[in-house]
């Protein structure tokens, strides 16, 4: 009998993510019984890339950092895809977004075909020849799906808009900041965008904070920026006319490198829940988490004031600790935070593991 608890309290240890040590948080996360990849990369799906005229296995390097959103009834992930080109240079690939359902939230069917690609057209200039990469999505009270995704030209990562009622056609916007202020922010490094959601019939949903849609964005720090359509966007300055981070980078801590806007934030009785992506740098860190490792953290900012911060973890919720999470592209690992929905009475948070594949795990909704 005694043997049988044992082996049941080890068995719950492993499969949590993390205990959870603050009220507000979402979670705690579980990870699946004998968990493994839910998206990998496979070489037997190709396409007519229309930039080159070539046909190319466009998911046979890398699957990984997915945006995801329940749709007719069913979880719809949308994972960054790299084609296998003989050689492993993050950053050397060219990146697409493919399309995978499932009825469960566990078991994947995937679309034979990218829907989401450098082409061209008016974004060309700034997709080709790296691509689309890390979406994130949320969906309207009127059903328009929104994505946040980087343009990557090989020069200046840039966050761009673009939007679709059915998944499969979509509008590209552009960069989010090209027209602001002349451009001001234009040439500044600008990825990972997370639209501020909230719960409303049991579906997130874009959220309104003071006549606003809020967005917290941007690596090593996170800094917030509005809007009044989902489309056009504006950084948050201050009274100089200078962007403020909004959370930083915090030295001793599993986030000492850098922090990345994760998975779309949720309104809540407590405030705005920012899931996170927190990277370690050994020399000012946490020594035994490891050197440029990637986990979890979570956030909680004030529901009236954006900005305003209240509450953070000092540890990570997520980290990686299996096989999968710590091998491919990325061997110092990471659990990468992209798509997060409610489904089934849980909430599912989908992630990316060392720059190569997907996972995910679950949580009750309190």
């Amino acid at each position: 009998m005694k043997k049988s608890i044992s082996f049941l309290l080890l068995l719950i240890t492993f499969l949590s993510v993390q205990a959870q040590d603050k009220s507000w948080m979402l979670g705690p996360f579980i990870r699946p019984e004998e968990a493994k990849p839910i998206i990998a990369p496979q070489g037997n799906t190709t396409f007519a890339d229309p930039m080159t005229g070539r046909t190319v296995a466009w998911e046979s390097m890398a699957t990984f950092n997915p945006a995801a959103v329940v749709r007719n009834g069913k979880v719809n992930v949308l994972y960054r895809a790299e084609e296998k080109l003989g050689e492993k240079e993050i950053g050397g690939h060219t990146s697409r977004i493919g399309l995978a359902t499932s009825s469960n939230g566990f078991d994947f069917e995937r679309e034979s075909e990218p829907i989401f690609y450098p082409k061209d057209d008016n974004q060309k200039e700034f997709e080709w020849t790296g691509g689309t990469e890390d979406p994130r999505i949320i969906e309207t009270a009127d059903g328009l799906y929104v994505l946040t995704y980087t343009q990557w030209n090989r020069d200046v990562p840039r966050l761009a808009v673009a939007s679709s009622k059915d998944l499969e056609n979509w509008e590209k916007h552009g960069p989010i900041f090209k027209d602001w202020k002349d451009g001001k922010y234009h040439n500044t490094e600008s990825k990972s965008g997370a639209i501020v959601t909230e719960l409303i019939d049991g579906k997130l949903t874009a959220a309104k904070i003071d006549g606003k849609y809020w967005m917290y964005y941007g690596v090593p720090h996170i800094w917030l920026a509005t809007s009044e359509d989902l489309i056009h966007w504006q950084p948050v300055e201050n009274h100089e006319g200078n962007r403020v981070p909004v959370l930083s980078p915090r030295p001793g801590f599993f986030d000492s490198w850098l922090v990345e806007a994760g998975p779309p934030p949720v309104l809540t009785k407590d405030g705005i829940v920012v899931l996170y992506n927190a990277g370690n740098s050994q020399q000012v860190g946490v020594k035994n988490l490891g050197n440029r490792v990637y986990t979890g953290g979570q956030a909680l900012f004030s529901a009236t004031e954006p900005w305003k911060l209240l509450d953070r973890v000092e540890t990570p919720f997520i980290q990686p600790t299996l096989d999968f999470e710590k091998s491919g592209q990325y061997p110092e690992g990471t659990t990468f935070l992209e798509g997060l929905v409610y489904f089934d009475g849980k909430w599912l948070l989908y992630y990316g593991t060392a720059d190569s594949m997907v996972g995910v795990v679950s949580a009750e909704v309190k």
